[in-house]
């Protein structure tokens, strides 16, 4: 049977992030293949990771800097290895490429880590997201590991577009695999049977928390205006600064995580999403146009989910319009019922499995195919892995060196 190795970050949780439900989408659809996969981390387990090992799936605690990661990958041998963000192929591609030569490397960026830093860094100036100063140092190292990478999966648009425009990356070791979604379902719970308003997200991501934030200044004009409404706090792993933020008598109420995402949205009528920085797509925004939860958010929430589709929602550029269009949007049904059905046409026409998935798994087996062919036009990757690489190679070497115990 065929080896996947999946090199993680950290071990999935899709119930917490909408990063961890991106790999299980990605198991998926190599398991559909009839891979046999792996999955390694130097992380720690959680009480919310997922069990992989029920689906089928090999669990292995790598090391750092340690020599047995190189016997592990020779005695696996895999024919693709996917990295989990840049900073695991910085960590193990020089490894993988040494002990795996001919596995075929694929790089799953989640989202361009360097653009959400670039953003955040611009709102702590006040300046502009979109003037962002992207060419920073971390741009450097996330773009130099999708160079040495065979491939490397963008789930925005907005960031295929960047990567080609901007950095001029090759559109050759690009591919657009947002989020998939298997199906639609338009039974949801009508507009009279819903109440409160929603926001959610894990808080241990800095866009969320900023954003909980934002919503405790804009909270009291919406309240002021809807005085029977709530907004009720959903996140795992929320910090003081947050949990302190919780008062019963303002309706800003911090609930705390949740597992179960699709009952939940589907009794509430709006989520409040104020995000002014971050990258990628938004999995809270997707899983309400799913569940019939009009969303009201700005511009870099939406950013490269839409298209040409209208969204499931408002889409603000202030804070006076994003209190005006969530007030509008909880009292009036007529409205509210046109983004319900915004929404579920994102999904159908932008994020249905069906439309990517074929696709998605020709373009690997033709790579893995024309391997050879493939890293012959990328030879500005073959530089980076020659030199950049070897200074990673020989620094991982000296601090293994140095926690050897004589």
């Amino acid at each position: 049977m065929k080896q996947l190795l999946i090199i993680g970050h950290t071990f999935p949780e899709p119930s917490t992030t909408a990063a961890g439900s991106r790999m299980m989408q990605l198991v998926e659809l190599f398991q559909e293949e009839n891979y046999q996969i792996t999955f390694a981390s130097t992380a720690t387990f959680s009480e919310r990771t997922e069990n992989l090992e029920t689906q089928n799936i090999s669990v292995k605690s790598i090391l750092l800097n340690d020599i047995s990661f190189d016997d592990f990958i020779k005695e696996l041998n895999p024919e693709i290895v996917i990295f989990d963000r840049y900073i695991t192929e910085e960590q193990f591609g020089w490894r993988v490429s040494e002990n795996s030569p001919n596995a075929l490397r694929i790089l799953d960026t989640e989202d361009l880590h360097f653009l959400r830093k670039a953003r955040e860094e611009a709102v702590k100036k006040n300046k502009s997201v979109f003037e962002a100063n992207l060419f920073t140092e971390i741009a450097k190292r996330e773009i130099a590991s999708i160079l040495r990478c065979d491939l490397s999966l963008i789930i925005s648009e907005y960031e295929m577009e960047l990567l080609q425009n901007t950095f001029k990356i090759s559109s050759e070791i690009l591919y657009y695999l947002p989020f998939l979604v298997e199906t639609v379902s338009e039974n949801t719970t009508s507009f009279e049977h819903r109440h409160d308003f929603l926001a959610i997200g894990n808080l241990l991501h800095a866009p969320n928390v900023d954003s909980v934030l934002q919503l405790k200044e804009i909270w009291p004009e919406i309240k002021k205006q809807l005085p029977e409404a709530e907004l009720h706090i959903y996140g795992a792993y929320a910090p003081q600064q947050i949990l302190q933020l919780n008062n019963t008598k303002e309706g800003f109420i911090i609930k705390g995580w949740v597992e179960e995402v699709e009952n939940l949205m589907k009794n509430y009528r709006v989520q409040l999403a104020p995000l002014r920085f971050g990258a990628g797509l938004k999995g809270k925004l997707l899983d309400a146009m799913r569940f019939g939860l009009p969303s009201v958010t700005t511009e870099v929430g939406v950013e490269g989910m839409c298209g040409e589709v209208q969204f499931g929602g408002s889409v603000t550029t202030s804070k006076e319009d994003f209190i005006n269009a969530s007030v509008k949007l909880y009292s009036e049904e007529k409205l509210w019922s046109q983004a319900q059905q915004n929404g579920f046409e994102v999904i159908k026409q932008r994020f249905q499995k069906s439309l990517f998935s074929e696709d998605f798994k020709k373009h690997i087996r033709i790579l893995s195919l024309n391997l050879e062919k493939h890293r012959q036009e990328n030879f500005i990757g073959q530089i980076l892995q020659h030199h950049s690489l070897q200074s990673t190679k020989y620094l991982s070497k000296w601090i293994e060196l140095k926690n050897t115990k004589f």
